[in-house]
């Protein structure tokens, strides 16, 4: 990025400003319109605008000021002097604008975007506010959605759906041209350099490109031609602000990649000898060996077990020994090599995901250390004050309180300096997600309730410490455990009436009664906020009430046997005594996000190869499609039903459903041949190709995602048994004490310091816990200490080696003049500044 001038005072590029910085102005042309977001940052025009220049010997605000910086020895117009000396501008003006671009860099490292895409000029604020705002991420997503859910109402699809093509064609112009407004967005503050080195962004401007071209040929023609492009439309989706965890996850895909191209390379030379060897000894006798294509595609099939033994059994009746050649096939490739990909993939996918952690750890610390450099002053270029962090969590953390904010700051300090270093500041990410609580060690909850209520929590908290509490609610679960089993095994006349004993009898209202009972006793006992940040309770809960509500809608809808489920629920918590159990409930937690990410990924491939299967196979009747084949029998069809193996013929690419359904018969691989064997002989044997191509990448994702399960539990075991659970419980909170005397040195604000008499004590000590969740990254941190150490002390190496230039972030200002909207001028002393009056939108 380009660099521009530094003012005297200025250390790495960043100049310095003072802590209470005494700036006068000069005036050029009439007053100009107030800023559109409260900052001057978003000022493009010097129309009308107010130009600051500091006085002589007294430095301007940080990072802007050695890009804004006035030029010594100007000649000052009349009016321009007299207004120098007239009028004062508020102070904290030069501080919001670093604020507000020190929160943009937060954001950036906690959403890992690069640096290159930070917004460098005054005029580029606008858009890049506009794009980072939460109502225009929705509007992404809503759109992405909308496009995806064309395939539903175009051509082939459900009659029931279906639209004309003007409708269903419009509907997608919009989508893109909303989609295309984003992308104008970015590449006026990015630029058209940075997007052609942004591969994902390229990717989506040329696909935006040709879908638009295809959307206005539809409208054009009125009538769709053969669109395989539709099957790019997760692109959009993707790239949403949402599907973060979805593009990690691809990325980490494609990260394992190449081990698995050498695994399949190696899969695939095994199956040619084999091919070889099978066509000159199978091939007169054996007609899945009549060709080397077929020999090909029935070793290829056989892979999967899908055709075994049946592709065995022609040889195997001319001669035994022919059995030889099969069971080393299918050990020497179903239990050594396969197993051996998932191992070589299993070990890049940990050292991925250890390399993701470090490059997101290391990514955010880079962005901590230039917010630091926006938020120091010239007196104190190494130390952030209370002040300039409070400012910035106005940005970065508008929901924050002010008491949470100051138990932040001094968690952080934890030199009790009462200022910020650098080091320091790298713990805002995990400081801002602790949540804060008094610490009432000895005082329940109820202490200044009602009185009758007292007795009546003070009963149940009595309840709920006794040593045999739990185990009377455990006993309670066996018994109703017991009593379904009863239910299950008497005769009943009819499927309904045994689903109403099962579900909605008096054993069930009576067990469920009792376990309602017990979350009543607790919620007294423990109040409401404790029994909640429970998993267990939380489940305890929804299955409780979940069954009551089954039970009352069979009362009401005999016919809804499905319901019946609901009542077994609850005796998963029995699970919860085992410790392996525990282990492999906790690991499920833990890839809840994963599971998430893999299950979007699979829903992305499923679309991509269902508009592909819509393209090439709509239209054509499987019923009786397969005449003197070996897939006849399941094809056949008639009018009065069809035969015990029939009904293949259901599985087709008509629509959007349709096609999702066949492709999950083909994910499960049981004769998945057979369909794949139908249409090569409808549509042309070059069809086997598609067929093909989908197992292998769903081969790829689920060994992917079984070596992510592996990691997952290998790690949470790993942890378990370094970890106590005394360790833990410090790990997870945080014990911070703020005494009213030092705060007052630290605040130094009297109006802050009023609003917190109602949560502190005044003149003593008042006890805070902070509690953080239980996520992959705070386990990371825990398990990688050592090696955290070594990969900073390797960044600091390689920082002093390349030398830490500033981020040009709003740079090439030409005149080196601050300007300014004549909202921000303080008349007589009066603030009529507008982002103090009406607040300050955070960029988030």
């Amino acid at each position: 990025m380009p660099s521009s001038p530094r003012s005297p005072g200025s250390v790495d590029g960043y100049q310095r400003f003072d802590d209470e910085p005494n700036v006068t102005l000069r005036l050029e042309g009439s007053y100009g319109a107030s800023p559109k977001y409260g900052s001057m940052l978003s000022c493009a025009s010097s129309d009308g605008r107010i130009r600051m220049t500091p006085r002589e010997n007294t430095d301007t605000p940080n990072e802007i000021g050695h890009r804004i910086g006035a030029t010594d020895g100007e000649t000052l117009s009349e009016n321009a002097a007299l207004a120098r000396y007239a009028i004062g501008i508020d102070a904290d003006v030069h501080w919001e604008m670093n604020y507000h671009e020190a929160a943009i860099f937060l954001e950036e490292g906690r959403n890992n975007e690069k640096f290159d895409s930070h917004p460098r000029h005054p005029e580029d604020l606008p858009a890049y506010l506009l794009v980072h705002n939460s109502w225009y991420y929705g509007l992404d997503l809503l759109t992405s959605l909308i496009l995806l859910a064309l395939a539903f109402v175009e051509e082939p699809a459900v009659p029931l759906f279906k639209l004309p093509v003007w409708a269903h064609g419009s509907i997608e112009l919009l989508a893109l041209i909303i989609i295309g407004i984003e992308l104008a967005l970015k590449l006026r503050w990015i630029g058209w350099g940075t997007i052609l080195k942004h591969k994902r962004t390229m990717l989506k401007c040329m696909t935006l490109a040709i879908m638009f071209v295809e959307a206005m040929t539809v409208l054009v023609r009125q009538s769709s031609h053969f669109r395989v492009t539709r099957a790019l439309r997760p692109i959009f989706l993707v790239d949403t602000k949402y599907c973060g965890g979805v593009r990690r996850f691809i990325r980490q895909i494609l990260q394992t990649l190449p081990p698995i191209i050498d695994m399949l390379g190696l899969l695939l030379f095994f199956i040619i000898t084999y091919m070889v060897l099978g066509y000159y000894m199978f091939s007169e006798m054996n007609r899945n060996f009549a060709t080397l294509e077929d020999s090909f595609v029935s070793l290829f099939v056989l892979l999967t077990t899908a055709n075994f033994p049946d592709v065995m059994m022609p040889s195997y009746s001319r001669n035994k020994w022919y059995a030889i050649y099969f069971v080393s096939y299918l050990c020497t490739m179903l239990y050594v090599m396969m197993n051996l990909m998932l191992a070589v993939v299993n070990e890049t996918f940990t050292t991925a995901e250890r390399d993701k952690f470090k490059k997101l750890l290391l990514h955010k610390r880079r962005a901590c250390h230039h917010a630091f450099k926006l938020l120091v002053s010239k007196q104190n270029p190494d130390k952030m004050q209370f002040r300039q962090f409070r400012g910035l969590m106005r940005y970065y953390a508008p929901q924050k309180s002010i008491r949470d904010v100051i138990l932040m700051f001094r968690h952080m300090n934890v030199s009790g300096t009462g200022t910020l270093s650098s080091d320091e500041f790298v713990e805002v990410y995990d400081a801002t997600t602790l949540e804060w609580d008094p610490q009432y060690s000895s005082i329940p909850w109820y202490h200044a309730a009602w009185q009758p209520l007292q007795i009546l929590c003070k009963g149940a908290h009595a309840a709920i410490v006794w040593p045999y509490f739990e185990t009377v609610v455990y006993g309670t679960i066996i018994g109703n455990g017991v009593a379904m089993v009863v239910r299950l095994i008497e005769p009943s006349t009819s499927l309904q009436q045994s689903a109403h004993a099962f579900a909605a009898s008096w054993d069930t209202f009576l067990f469920v009664s009792i376990f309602l009972l017990e979350a009543f006793v607790k919620v007294l006992g423990l109040g409401t906020r404790r029994y909640l940040s429970s998993g267990w309770n939380l489940f305890d809960l929804g299955a409780s009430l979940l069954a009551l509500i089954a039970g009352f809608l069979l009362l009401l809808s005999p016919t809804a046997t499905f319901l019946v489920v609901l009542r077994p629920l609850r005796l998963l918590r029995l699970f919860k005594i085992k410790k392996r159990y525990r282990d492999v409930f906790g690991t499920l937690v833990l890839l809840s996000p994963l599971m998430c990410s893999t299950a979007i990924v699979m829903l992305v491939l499923y679309y991509f190869f269902a508009i592909i299967g819509m393209e090439m196979f709509e239209g054509y009747d499987m019923r009786n499609c397969c005449r003197n084949t070996t897939v006849e029998d399941f094809y056949k069809y008639s009018a009065n039903g069809s035969t015990a193996l029939g009904y293949y013929y259901l599985n087709t690419f008509d629509n959007l459903m349709a096609s999702g359904m066949t492709l999950f018969e083909l994910t499960v691989v049981n004769n998945w041949f057979i369909l794949m064997n139908a249409y090569a002989f409808t549509a042309g044997l070059y069809t086997r190709v598609y067929f093909m191509v989908f197992y292998l990448f769903t081969m790829i994702v689920l060994t992917i995602v079984v070596s992510s399960f592996l990691e997952a539990f290998r790690f949470r075991i790993q942890y378990k048994r370094s970890t106590s659970k005394r360790d833990e419980e410090k790990m997870l909170h945080e014990e911070v004490e703020l005494r009213w005397d030092e705060l007052q040195t630290v605040v130094q604000d009297f109006h802050l310091l009023e609003q917190l008499r109602s949560t502190l004590v005044v003149g003593g000590v008042t006890t805070f816990i902070g509690s953080r969740p239980r996520t992959r990254e705070v386990l990371q941190r825990r398990m990688y200490t050592h090696e955290i150490c070594e990969w900073l002390a390797e960044a600091a190496l390689e920082d002093k080696k390349i030398g830490s230039g500033p981020i040009g972030s709003f740079d090439n200002l030409d005149s080196g003049d601050m300007i300014l909207s004549t909202d921000h001028v303080v008349a007589n002393g009066d603030t009529v500044s507008s982002q103090h009056q009406n607040g300050i939108t955070s960029p988030t």
